[in-house]
């Protein structure tokens, strides 16, 4: 019996297998919508047998994206533009999650093909905002986010959660991770407030905290809710696993029912040492201080490296993107592989006869 390919229920979601979608920015938007774009790049995926579909990082606000042709979800009207891709990925026996975001500092940039870098308010870009006045690279200083700012935050993430819920979306993701808003507030690299949300650990954290309760509260009690982290900085006198893990401990006590466990992207100073699944290690002692169930992500590549990791109890599930874009059909050819029973990973009936 493959470890990949058995099931796993989180409150009353069932995942039929552990092969997930990461979140994969598209930068092909109109003002926050979904497009054409979309429907075919997920609905891909669910046809592809992956049990879980993400969409990428999914602004709660419009200063929350990441570039300006970034996903929204900070109106009724692109909430009602995902109905019909929830609604193609359930078809397909997948869940459809949603990840929910705000780029903060590292907002307001071009696509990574026109160049990458910081877009001007004058050519459609925006002031950005972050947890004090400490800018990325040589992007400009963001904005440092106001008392009264940081006590409305939470709510505007609490009400993204609504419209993601009305969309037909099953699983909510909080993203604190990979140099965005949320990780901003928790590494002391940008994070230099002397505030309550500021100084040590605690004071870090109390941004992502608020916005986990905001989100639990009107998120159903039957539906998971995942919190993305990056484990490390990567950089001398940032984030390190060990922290991380005790948030992740916190967010439990909270309703969080799975931890992402990513890293990086908070300083282009840092130095990641890659290899084939380089970030797992950091996804097990997670779980091993928090208790919570976590998945794993980076470099994960080959059935048999995604089923020892599963098996061996490193991870709860995997998290594929670059190797998913290169072969959405990765998880029905995974399971061929590794004699996974028929219900493990769904074939539209429209592919059975390629089925092996």
């Amino acid at each position: 019996m493959s470890s990949l390919f058995s099931s796993l229920t989180l409150r009353g979601t069932t995942f039929r297998n552990r092969v997930w979608v990461s979140p994969m920015c598209m930068y092909s938007s109109v003002d926050g919508h979904p497009t054409d774009w979309h429907l075919v790049h997920l609905g891909a995926f669910a046809q592809g047998g992956a049990a879980l579909v993400m969409t990428e990082a999914t602004a709660v606000v419009p200063e929350g994206r990441i570039s300006p042709e970034d996903a929204g979800i900070w109106n009724d009207g692109q909430a009602a533009d995902y109905e019909r891709i929830t609604a193609f990925v359930r078809s397909q026996g997948s869940v459809p999650g949603i990840q929910l975001a705000h780029a903060g500092r590292k907002a307001s940039t071009r696509a990574p093909w026109r160049g990458r870098g910081y877009v001007d308010p004058t050519e459609g870009g925006w002031e950005t905002v972050g947890p004090s006045a400490v800018g990325y690279a040589d992007w400009p200083v963001p904005r440092e986010l106001t008392a009264e700012e940081l006590t409305a935050l939470p709510g505007l993430w609490a009400d993204a959660a609504r419209r993601s819920l009305r969309a037909g979306f099953e699983v909510a993701e909080i993203h604190a991770a990979h140099g965005y808003l949320l990780h901003q507030f928790l590494s002391p690299l940008s994070n230099r407030r002397t505030d309550a949300w500021g100084g040590d650990l605690a004071g870090r954290s109390r941004l992502l905290v608020e916005v986990v309760d905001a989100v639990r509260d009107v998120w159903p009690d039957d539906r998971p809710l995942f919190v993305r982290l990056s484990a490390t900085d990567w950089v001398a006198g940032g984030l390190v696993a060990d922290e991380v893990a005790e948030v992740a401990a916190r967010l439990a006590e909270r309703g969080v029912d799975l931890v992402d466990v990513s890293s990086g992207g908070l300083s282009p100073d840092q130095q990641v040492e890659t290899a084939p699944g380089y970030q797992v290690s950091f996804a097990t002692r997670v779980r091993e201080v928090s208790g919570l169930p976590v998945a794993a992500v980076g470099l994960i590549t080959e059935p048999r490296q995604a089923e020892k990791i599963v098996a061996d109890g490193e991870a709860d599930a995997v998290l594929l993107a670059r190797e998913l874009l290169r072969n959405p059909h990765w998880a029905q050819q995974a399971a061929a592989e590794l004699g996974a029973p028929d219900d493990a990973v769904r074939w539209p009936e429209q592919y059975l006869r390629a089925r092996p």
